[in-house]
């Protein structure tokens, strides 16, 4: 880690050399003739920057069997890409080259990371609990596919499994609740060190075992849990409900950013909510403003040009072959040696119906606010425009599932509005006088909502997640279906 520390720049522009050259005799790399491209510059003209659909036939080609299309080495691994609950699945590229050398290679830096952090550390007298998606197999030729995080369950040397639970066999369950229960009970009377997994789920999990064991926290079931290594949501919602299950001081949550195409960041520090952008695991990474993001025709810039708590959309050219990809994540730099990160959401999980300009990150700051103020707890939610009709206003329309509720709904919403004016001036403006922009309309979901609609869809656990928000009605319509919740502030 130091050498990338040290010389980030260097340390990307070789790989980039390095990418080119070993992918230059496969057939992306003979249509774009890899051989010529010497510099960033050259690959950046020649090169297009690509969304999912643009690869997907050659992908498909791959799963059925070909090889050396956009990587010389063979792959038969595909991570279904499950960010969204877009009926349509991805299957991203996972080589031998991005399993040991961004995967694995991040695990290990992520436990080195925090042992350096914390010489006190036991984390190694007990296990892991980690919980994953699952795994599958692609019927009609030797090709598999799954969760990225059953792909690398599979792929585990013996010695990390040793120290993991649950075994291998229920790890890789297919079906969601009955896998659970196997969790719990296989899990109960280990010593659990550390949790693995996406917040929303590994809840579901830990509010389980409470049930099982009968237990009031978390440390009662296992008393020398002392990290919680997690990623997939922002953590900032959840937050408050794990300070009650893990009633702890120095009890550690460490973030980590992982995905189908690869292992970007590491939280690298105790307490911190910066992510060191990882520049040796086999990625090459571009940036996009997002105040000129156009799709695959936006103009992207590498590393060296990128400024502070500017967002941008990530592109990146990996070690799977994927080629100026691009993943469909925002961030913002915080820190520019090191360079470190946050995530501020996705290029397409946001509301600008009306110019407001809201991501992701306004929006979890703004709920952080208005629980923090209501003594409220926030399980799922979600939230789309509300389109101007004749004369009506346009607005937006939150559906929020409470672990435990405000006490007054209207107060909450109108902290949430006062939050949102305050973070983003672009809403303030929409907002003011109520010329554009009424005031939001905000709706109490029964318990179990956002499973439920999940489990209709097929798409509970793993890394399965709510849209937060978006730019139509399509997800709250279906919601709004279900009638399963209780209006207000109409």
């Amino acid at each position: 880690m130091e050498l990338f520390l040290k010389y980030p720049i260097d340390v990307q522009q070789e790989l980039l050399r390095r990418l080119v050259g070993v992918a230059q005799n496969t057939e992306f790399g003979k249509q774009y003739d890899f051989k010529s491209i010497y510099d960033y510059r050259t690959f950046a003209e020649r090169v297009p920057i690509q969304q999912y659909e643009s690869i997907e036939p050659l992908i498909e080609r791959t799963r059925r069997g070909e090889q050396n299309l956009f990587w010389p080495s063979t792959i038969q691994w595909f991570a279904k890409s499950s960010g969204t609950t877009n009926a349509k699945s991805k299957f991203i590229p996972v080589s031998h080259e991005s399993l040991e050398n961004c995967h694995m290679k991040a695990g290990k830096d992520m436990l080195a990371l925090y042992i350096n952090n914390n010489e006190d550390a036991g984390l190694f007298n007990g296990k892991g609990l980690r919980l994953g998606g699952s795994s599958a197999i692609y019927e009609d030729n030797n090709s598999y596919f799954g969760d990225l995080s059953a792909i690398i369950i599979e792929n585990m040397p013996f010695w990390a499994d040793f120290s993991s639970a649950p075994k291998t066999e229920v790890a890789l369950m297919s079906e969601w609740e009955t896998k659970m229960k196997a969790i719990i009970n296989e899990t109960v009377n280990e010593n659990m060190t550390s949790l693995v997994g996406v917040p929303s789920w590994m809840l579901v999990l830990l509010n389980g075992v409470l049930e099982k064991t009968g237990k009031d926290h978390i440390l009662e079931v296992w008393p020398n849990l002392e990290v919680y290594f997690h990623g997939g949501v922002n953590f900032n919602p959840y937050r408050e409900q794990y300070k009650k299950l893990l009633p702890k001081t120095d009890f550690r949550y460490y973030e980590i950013y992982n995905a189908s195409e690869g292992f970007f960041a590491i939280q690298d520090s105790n307490d911190s909510s910066d992510l060191l952008l990882m520049l040796d695991y086999g990625i090459f990474y571009e940036f996009i403003p997002m105040d000129q993001f156009n799709e695959e025709d936006s103009l992207a810039i590498p590393l060296q040009e990128v400024e502070l708590n500017k967002n941008y959309a990530v592109v990146i050219s990996t070690n799977s072959g994927l080629w100026r990809y691009l993943i469909g994540d925002t961030v913002k730099f915080v820190s520019l040696n090191p360079y470190r990160i946050k995530i501020t959401g996705r290029t397409k999980h946001y509301i600008n119906a009306f110019g407001e300009e809201l991501i992701i990150e306004n929006a979890e700051e703004a709920l952080r606010e208005a629980c923090g103020k209501t003594n409220a707890e926030i399980t799922d939610y979600t939230a789309a425009p509300i389109f101007m009709n004749g004369r009506e206003k346009g607005g937006h329309e939150w559906i929020i599932e409470f672990k435990k509720p405000p006490e007054n709904i209207d107060y909450f919403t109108e902290l949430l509005d006062n939050a949102l004016k305050s973070i983003n001036s672009d809403y303030e403006a929409k907002r003011y006088n109520n010329m554009t922009l009424a005031m939001p309309e905000v709706h109490i979901a029964d318990q179990g909502l956002f499973y439920n609609w999940l489990k209709q869809k097929g798409k509970l656990g793993g890394q399965h997640k709510v849209p937060r928000l978006s730019n139509n009605r399509d997800f709250i319509e279906e919601l709004t279906s279900l009638k399963q919740f209780d209006e207000v502030n109409k």
